[in-house]
């Protein structure tokens, strides 16, 4: 099954309809997932200080490495999400690269739709995720892109209307992967796999990368509507930066809502799908999802660090055992991001319908 070359019905922009008073019937969530049947939950994902595993080794910092290690082992386990700060990557490129994108959404609408994209590829703007007519949407528009493989990677595609805003762009892609690289070693060594494992099970240096960049627009009635439908993410691991001033961002946890509250210059980082079948569920992804506001616009920059896409994913062997067998059968992540793509964010069904069934 393939995406087809063009959506089901004609795109309207959510920016456009902000400022209209009401939020359109297409928007509309049913009661069960509104926002407003959920009581608020005074808590916050786990914040972990990423310095240690930076540093250089001595015995000093072996202590500071082990606690860290364990910080995020927990978080994993506990929560499927968590921050970190102190991360290597540029607070500064971190602003500029926000800044680039907020005047990319506030670009005049011709301008920015010479970059309109179709559900083929997804890249370029968008306003809808999945291709099912009739479909109650998201109140969000994005941009998306590829930073890997190199022959994906198509500077023609990314917005070229602000000043260096591609470079700034390309610049922020190259650290954010290198601080990937050092996340997939943590969590292979919880698992307690060799440091690479995780790493070459996505295929070495031939891995997946790309950015979505997520606009969402103040919202008339927030009460009725999500910027983002609830969803586990598909690939294998997601760092997230968010608009430190606006919350939105929301994780279930034990059947409740956390609406997280973002640390300065801080990266989200949750585990994705692919990570959960590798790890045979000792990691699981986590169901979430983003709130509206309705004075405040929100961005978010989601980079999404996923398995070279011909490769099938299946439980690592050295995670199986007699008490603990093989949870999931074998897929591509080619295979596997059609059914968003294609159905749009649906809970956790995706991954779920991955699990081998046992007599």
């Amino acid at each position: 099954m393939n995406c087809p070359q063009d959506w089901p019905e004609p795109i309207v922009r959510v920016q456009s309809l902000s400022e209209k008073g009401v939020v359109p019937d297409r928007y509309i969530k049913p009661l069960t997932e509104r926002p407003s049947s959920d009581h608020p939950i005074h808590a916050n994902i786990p914040i972990i200080d990423f310095q240690p595993l930076l540093s250089s080794s001595s015995d000093d910092d072996d202590g500071l490495r082990a606690a860290t290690l364990d910080k995020i082992s927990e978080a994993c386990r506990d929560w499927g999400f968590f921050q970190i700060v102190n991360h290597g990557v540029s607070p500064e490129l971190m602003d500029k690269t926000q800044k680039v994108w907020r005047e990319f959404f506030h670009l005049p609408l011709e301008m920015k739709q010479a970059y309109a994209n179709s559900p083929k590829t997804y890249e370029g703007y968008g306003s809808r995720l999945g291709v099912e007519k009739g479909a109650i949407l998201d109140w969000s528009d994005y941009y998306f892109l590829h930073f890997l493989p190199f022959c994906l990677k198509d500077y023609n595609k990314w917005p070229a209307s602000i000043p260096d805003g591609r470079e700034v762009i390309d610049e922020y892609g190259r650290q954010v992967v290198k601080l990937c690289g050092r996340l997939m070693k943590a969590l292979s060594l919880n698992l307690g796999l060799e440091e690479d494992f995780l790493q070459n099970k996505f295929g070495g240096q031939d891995i997946g990368a790309c950015l979505r960049v997520n606009f969402y627009p103040k919202c008339p009635q927030p009460d009725l509507t999500l910027g983002l439908s609830s969803h586990s993410d598909p690939g294998g691991m997601t760092l997230l930066l968010c608009d430190e001033h606006v919350a939105g961002l929301q994780v279930r946890k034990d059947n409740s809502w956390i609406t997280v509250k973002p640390a300065p210059h801080a990266f989200i980082v949750n585990i994705g799908d692919q990570i959960q079948v590798l790890s045979n569920a000792m990691y699981k992804s986590v169901e979430h999802r983003v709130i509206v506001n309705p004075a405040k616009e929100r961005l978010s920059l989601a980079f999404f660090y996923n398995p070279k896409s011909d490769i099938p994913i299946e439980p690592a062997k050295e995670l199986v055992t007699a008490d603990r067998p093989a949870l999931y059968s074998p897929k591509t992540f080619d295979e596997y991001r059609l059914y968003i793509r294609l159905r749009g964010p649906k809970g956790k069904s995706q991954v779920d319908s991955l699990k081998c069934l046992r007599g």
